[in-house]
C-alpha cells in the first residue's frame, strides 16, 4: 500500500509540475548596427528595457560609431531615452538623448596665385580641429549634438532578428536639421 501512494504522489506531483507553464522570458535587450540616426554616420548600438517584464517601457541605448579616413576622423557615442509603444513585435519607438562627438580635421589647404610680377606662390594652412560639419556646423571637438528619435521597430517577443527605420531629427548650437533618418539592424534577446 506504501508503494501503491508513493507512486500516487510522484505521478501527481510530476502532473503539477508540468501544468506549471513557465512565461516565455521577453527578449527586451538588443544589439544592433545603424546606419545613420543617432550614432551620425553610423554606430553599433546596445538597447535595453528598464522594466524586464514590459517591452512596451522605458529603455536606453548606449553606442559607438565613428570613421578614420586619410588624416580626419570622426568618433560618436550616442546615448539615448526610449520609450516603445505597441504589442506583439511591432513598436513605435519615441525617445531623445544626445550624441557625443570627437573629431580630428587635418586638413591642409593651399593657396596658390601669381603674383604682380609674374610669380607663382603658395601658401599652406594647416587647419587643425577648428571645426567639422556632419548635416550641421560643429565647433571644435568635443562636441554634442541633441537627437530625438521617432520611428518603427520590429522587436521578436522571444528573442531573433530584429530591425528598425527612423526619423531622427538633429539640432546643436548651430540649427536644427529635421530630415535625418537611420536604419537598424541586429538580434533581440
Amino acid at each position: 500500500m506504501k508503494h501503491v501512494i508513493l507512486v500516487f504522489l510522484l505521478l501527481l506531483s510530476s502532473q503539477l509540475l508540468m501544468a506549471q507553464e513557465t512565461e516565455p522570458e521577453l527578449a527586451t535587450r538588443s544589439i544592433y548596427a545603424e546606419l545613420g540616426g543617432a550614432g551620425l554616420p553610423y554606430s553599433f548600438n546596445y538597447d535595453f528595457r528598464f522594466d524586464k517584464t514590459r517591452m512596451d517601457s522605458w529603455g536606453m541605448r548606449v553606442g559607438f560609431g565613428g570613421y578614420a579616413l586619410d588624416r580626419n576622423s570622426f568618433y560618436s557615442l550616442p546615448v539615448m531615452v526610449n520609450k516603445l509603444y505597441g504589442k506583439g513585435n511591432h513598436f513605435f519607438e519615441m525617445g531623445f538623448g544626445a550624441t557625443f562627438v570627437a573629431f580630428k580635421n587635418n586638413n591642409f589647404y593651399e593657396s596658390c596665385y601669381f603674383d604682380q610680377n609674374g610669380t607663382y606662390i603658395c601658401n599652406s594652412y594647416n587647419q587643425t580641429n577648428s571645426g567639422t560639419a556632419f548635416i550641421l556646423e560643429i565647433d571644435g571637438s568635443p562636441s554634442v549634438m541633441g537627437v530625438l528619435n521617432f520611428g518603427y521597430r520590429r522587436m521578436p517577443t522571444d528573442g531573433g532578428f530584429m530591425w528598425k527605420v527612423n526619423l531622427n531629427p538633429i539640432f546643436n548650437n548651430n540649427g536644427f536639421w529635421p530630415l535625418f533618418a537611420g536604419v537598424g539592424l541586429g538580434y533581440a534577446f
